[in-house]
């Protein structure tokens, strides 16, 4: 299972906040990203809808800025995650939506974003094996055990070092 970068930089960008000497005060994106070395553009789509889903509070205007909108006891990774990144297609099988028979391909988390590829008359629209492959549901048990332990995480879990975490993002 690998992450997208974009789900890395949310991660590390709520870091950030939740390390900052006075989380209450407002931060700014170009710092964020300059911690990091990250690119500021793509660090904003990434603020933006983290403010969306309401981990971030933004405020507008000249001294504006972002700030955690949530204590990090509240944030919860496996949560976080499933709504940031865009799929769990860890095999071609996984890829293409469909509609699928739960008692046919075996028992799967409906909040997963994963769905199982279409057979039709014992033709797959992807994998040739995909009718009679046992390997799509040990996948679907792997990626549901690694979201549970996600899950079993929030943001403060990962701070227990925060002094260590704001000396090597605040020089």
């Amino acid at each position: 299972m690998r992450l997208t970068n974009y789900s890395d930089y949310a991660l590390r960008s709520l870091i950030y906040l939740a390390v900052r000497p006075d989380p209450s005060l407002l931060a700014n994106i170009s710092d964020i990203a300059d911690s990091y070395g990250i690119s500021k553009s793509h660090l904003t789509k990434i603020i933006h809808q983290l403010g969306q889903l309401g981990y971030i509070e933004s405020v507008r205007g000249k001294n504006g800025g972002i700030r955690l909108a949530r204590a990090p006891k509240d944030i919860n990774l496996g949560v976080l995650i499933k709504q940031i990144e865009p799929d769990f297609n860890l095999v071609e099988c996984f890829a293409v939506p469909v509609s699928h028979n739960d008692s046919e391909q075996g028992a799967h988390p409906a909040d997963l974003p994963v769905t199982f590829i279409e057979e039709k008359k014992n033709k797959s629209l992807g994998c040739v094996i995909s009718p009679a492959c046992q390997l799509k549901s040990v996948f679907f048990e792997a990626l549901t055990a690694f979201i549970n332990v996600l899950e079993r995480y929030t943001l403060a879990d990962i701070l227990n070092n925060e002094d260590e975490l704001a000396t090597l993002l605040f020089r």
